[in-house]
Order: structure tokens, then sequence, then C-alpha cells
């Protein structure tokens, strides 16, 4: 039994258990991570959790990785936090004990695709719900399949968005929509996604990773330490005022311009060539 997804495009991944949960290798300085939970379409237990939030923190600190892609295996792409798989207290509770399990799980994972300074492109198979969905949309580039569908769970269970939700939905489509799938829980196919704005582009379930493949090819041979720079404006700029948002932006170029990139970037167009950009 291989120990790679079996999707194609994606690099062989070699000294992996079989019953790895989560898939992890780095091939040609992009870093592949698959949640490998098929039979529960990849509902995220602590534990998995962890080694995430691990990979995202690994990604920026590697020089080697410069570009992320992160993907399932499966009918799913992600179905949330696995309520039935341990790590919910069921006894009684003290004041503060969801808050305390929400922002030391939840929304640290966000978080740590949020914080990531390489760009992470999420290659959406399946179904991405509740924290699923917002892991997805946590990504700075989403790829999705034809058959993949988006789902704010949460109201089904009478349960409030967590996982940033409602942080992330707002800023991707206006108040307005974010409201109605979060009120009606109902499923969004992916070209519906791709509409409102959700989804980068939509593709054949036989693309998918290819796609993916090739946007991370081109993020991994870009300027690195630019692309972090331009993620981290970007970012900031949703809950800042205009003369904050001018201020960061002539910080990080003038940070920028002491990198070999933006260096060769400069060079090459001068000597009208194509760049050669080495990632610092």
């Amino acid at each position: 039994m291989t120990s790679s997804p079996e999707e194609p495009g994606t690099p062989e991944i070699s000294a992996v258990s079989a019953d790895s949960l989560i898939l992890h290798a780095t091939d040609n300085h992009v870093s592949w991570i698959t949640l490998n939970r098929p039979e529960t379409l990849n509902a995220i237990t602590p534990d998995q959790r962890e080694r995430l939030i691990q990979l995202f923190s690994e990604a920026s600190a590697d020089p080697a990785v410069r570009a992320v892609v992160l993907t399932g295996t499966g009918r799913g792409f992600c179905t949330g936090a696995d309520l039935r798989g341990g790590g919910q207290t069921t006894g009684e509770r003290i004041a503060g004990d969801v808050a305390r399990v929400i922002r030391q799980g939840a929304q640290r994972l966000i978080a740590s695709v949020m914080d990531c300074e390489k760009p992470v492109i999420a290659a959406v198979n399946g179904t991405a719900a509740g924290l699923g969905a917002h892991l997805a949309l946590a990504c700075d580039l989403v790829l999705a399949a034809e058959q993949a569908r988006f789902i704010e769970v949460f109201v089904r269970r009478a349960l409030v968005p967590d996982g940033g939700g409602a942080y992330l939905l707002p800023r991707l489509i206006g108040p307005q929509r974010a409201k109605e799938l979060m009120f009606f829980g109902d499923a969004l196919t992916a070209p519906d996604a791709e509409r409102l704005g959700l989804v980068n582009r939509v593709v054949p379930p036989e693309d998918l990773h290819k796609t993916a493949r090739e946007w991370a090819d081109r993020l991994a041979t870009g300027p690195t330490r630019t692309l972090a720079l331009t993620k981290q404006l970007i970012n900031a700029s949703l809950d800042s005022d205009r003369a904050t948002a001018f201020a960061a932006e002539a910080t990080a170029q003038e940070i920028n311009m002491g990198t070999a990139d933006a260096a060769e970037g400069i060079a090459s167009f001068v000597e009208r060539r194509t760049p050669r950009y080495g990632g610092s």
C-alpha cells in the first residue's frame, strides 16, 4: 500500500506510514500538506491540528520552502473539528472553558495559515465544512475541484461560527452574503463559491493537483520575501485605516529593497532578461 496520495500530480511521499493522518513532503521548494482521514472526510483531531500548526510554522522558517499546498484525500477536503474523536469535554464545564478551547485550538490553526510567511494554496478536493471551510478560506489562493462544496454548517448544530469564520467571510464577500451563508447553512457549490469570490478557480477533479502544482511552482520560483511582505500588507490592510496602510506599505518596500531578489528584479529589467529569484 503506497503512502503517497492517489491523486495525480502530487509528489511521492517517502518514509510515511500508511496510517499517517497527515502526509507531508517537500518537493521542488513546495511543502505539500495532505489531510489523510478519508473515512471521516478529513475531520481534524486535536493532534492533527497541532501537527498542521507545526508544519505551517516550519514552512515559514525553512528557506528551502517557498510555497505551501494544503489538500485532502478522498471525497472531503475537511469537515471541521472531529467532535467524536476526542478532545471535547462532556463533563462539567467552568466559565471560560469553551472560549479557551477555541482560542487555543481552531483560532490558532487559522492564524497559523494566515501568518505563514510563504504563500499557501488550498486545493479543495471535496467538501469543506465548518472549520474546514475556514481552513480553506484562510489560504492565500483557493483552487476547487468541480465537486467541492463549502458549508457553514455551524447553524445546523445551533453553534456560533468559530475558527475565524465571522472574521474571514465578511472580508471576502461582504456582510450580507456572509450572513446568508451563516444563517442558513446551505451547501455552496464550487462554481457558486467562485462567483462570490471565495474561490480563485474551479477545475475538473482530475486537474486539481496538476493546477495546484503549476501555481505552487510559479510561486516557488518567485521572490519569496517580496511575496511574504505583500501577503502581510494585504492581510493587515483589512483592519487598517489609510494612513496606517500607506505607512506599512512604505516600510515594507524599504525592507524589500534590501533583498537579493529585489536587486535581481531590477537588474533583470535593466538587462532585459528573465529574472532568476533565489528566494532571499
